[in-house]
């Protein structure tokens, strides 16, 4: 009797737990249906929202064109005549350094990166897939994205109806892969915004083949629905675009459009009827670069540097000359019309893994279980030594500063590039904060040091930094050049 009511009592849990089962699969369906109808519905919402705004702007485009008249570009700030390294006095190597407060102009504040544009409602991919790409080529790395031949327009002429019927026609749903797969790579490779509006254009000119304007149009279509500010311009029957930016961009002529400044993508023209056209949302190009630019990896040839002082350190140093490439297109600009800006944007942009590869590993081995100091002394007699000076008006017949891996790649640099790379250098190592500092024809460095460490030093918000002069050759921390200014001198904030 109790075995049969054990069974009974184990049929009905056994009943239960189907029942329950049943019920929880119904409810799993019944919300995933549920799920996927609101999915769809807000798929649907943000489409016809993008295509309410791209009609409103089509037909904005058909009547918002007027001429405008170049402003010349800003000019490099004049400096003062640069200031030549100069040798360390043997005499004075065994002297003992003090403590010297060294006083300073300004704090020029730390360049905050800038969240890159979105597109203005969520993108969805067609709902048939695709296995058609196109390949294309964006200095030495492979690139595709989901583009066929029926996806090539013709654009009859310049004027203002057949670019905003274009642009209706751009703006359906057939284009939708191509603006996500550029997005991807665009987080993929880590692009900054400079480097995206480079590859948007590198992608059209390949699609249309020598079709100026479809490559002009499209490359503004795309940088447009990814959240970028832009203006169509034309003139003589030739389009072109114009990108935003809240930086300064020097020796570089813009157009003010509705207050604000507009940079040309190849071109030189001084006149141009510019559709004043405005997409919602829109924000300007930034020219930091925050993150290593994922590029196929084309090695330089190697270089061997070594300190004088230290022979011990010495690396066999490579980099990517992918990268390098590019850096040589970087229009050089500052924030906020303060020049200092300049300098925080090359140091604060990170060494490539290529050259920390082959650098990184050599300087770690010498520096490792050294003190602060005796380990910034080895990191800064390398940069003072094992470089070669040159003025960048004799080597470039302008002045050009370097971002890292480019005073590792080419024979010669000045002050700045010694001290953008020291500062790197030092912040990766050892994870010690460094500022730069600007004098009148000369940049220089100064290190916190948690450690007790004398020498000539700023203080910053009662924090002190030693100043480490990559050009001062020989010379330890603590030491400032000679005949420096430091009542001119100017601090800028490093990331």
């Amino acid at each position: 009797m109790q075995k049969t009511v054990y069974i009974l009592s184990i049929c009905a849990l056994i009943s239960c737990e189907v029942k329950a089962q049943s019920n929880f699969e119904e409810f799993k369906k019944k919300t995933e249906s549920e799920y996927s109808s609101f999915k769809k519905a807000k798929e649907k919402e943000f489409e016809d929202f993008r295509n309410k705004i791209n009609e409103e702007y089509a037909a904005f485009m058909k009547k918002a064109w007027k001429e405008f008249d170049a402003i010349k570009g800003v000019p490099m700030p004049k400096d003062d005549k640069p200031v030549p390294p100069v040798i360390y006095p043997e005499e004075d190597k065994n002297k003992p350094i003090k403590d010297n407060p060294k006083p300073f102009e300004e704090i020029i504040p730390i360049v905050k990166p800038v969240p890159q544009p979105e597109p203005i409602a969520p993108i969805e991919d067609t709902p048939k897939p695709v296995d058609v790409y196109f390949s294309f080529n964006f200095f030495g790395t492979d690139l595709k994205v989901r583009l066929e031949e029926k996806h090539r327009f013709s654009l009859r002429s310049c004027s203002k109806n057949d670019i905003a019927k274009t642009w209706t026609i751009l703006s359906g749903e057939r284009y939708n892969n191509v603006i996500n797969d550029c997005l991807s790579i665009r987080n993929q490779n880590r692009l900054c915004d400079w480097a995206y509006l480079l590859m948007l254009r590198d992608l059209s000119r390949a699609f249309f083949r020598g079709c100026d304007n479809e490559a002009t149009l499209f490359t503004a279509f795309l940088y447009c629905q990814s959240g970028y500010k832009m203006r169509l311009a034309n003139a003589d029957n030739k389009l072109y675009l114009l990108y935003a930016s809240e930086h300064i961009i020097y020796k570089k002529s813009f157009w003010i459009v509705d207050d604000e400044k507009f940079y040309p993508l190849d071109c030189d023209l001084k006149q141009l009827y510019i559709c004043q056209a405005s997409y919602p949302k829109e924000r300007p190009l930034s020219l930091q670069v925050n993150t290593e630019q994922k590029l196929a990896t084309n090695t330089s040839p190697e270089r061997d540097l070594q300190s004088k002082r230290f022979p011990e350190v010495k690396a066999t140093v490579h980099t990517n000359r992918n990268l390098i490439r590019f850096f040589d297109t970087y229009p050089t600009s500052m924030i906020n019309e303060d020049f200092g800006t300049r300098w925080a944007m090359y140091a604060n942009t990170p060494l490539s893994q290529e050259a920390k590869s082959s650098l990184y590993p050599a300087l770690k081995s010498v520096v490792t279980g050294k003190s602060q100091i005796d380990a910034v002394n080895r990191l800064l007699n390398f940069v003072q030594t094992a470089f070669v000076y040159e003025y960048d008006d004799k080597v470039w017949g302008y002045d050009r500063a370097f971002f890292a891996d480019e005073t590792l790649f080419y024979p010669y640099c000045d002050c700045e590039d010694r001290s953008i790379l020291f500062s790197r250098l030092v912040r990766d190592l050892l994870g010690l904060k460094v500022v730069l500092i600007y004098y009148p024809g000369h940049l220089a460095t100064a290190v916190h040091f948690s450690e007790n460490v004398t020498g000539d030093y700023v203080a910053i918000n009662g924090t002190r930094y030693v100043i480490c002069d990559p050009t001062f050759i020989g010379a330890p921390v603590g030491r400032t050049m000679p005949d420096m200014d430091n009542a001119t001198a100017k601090v800028i904030l490093l990331e």
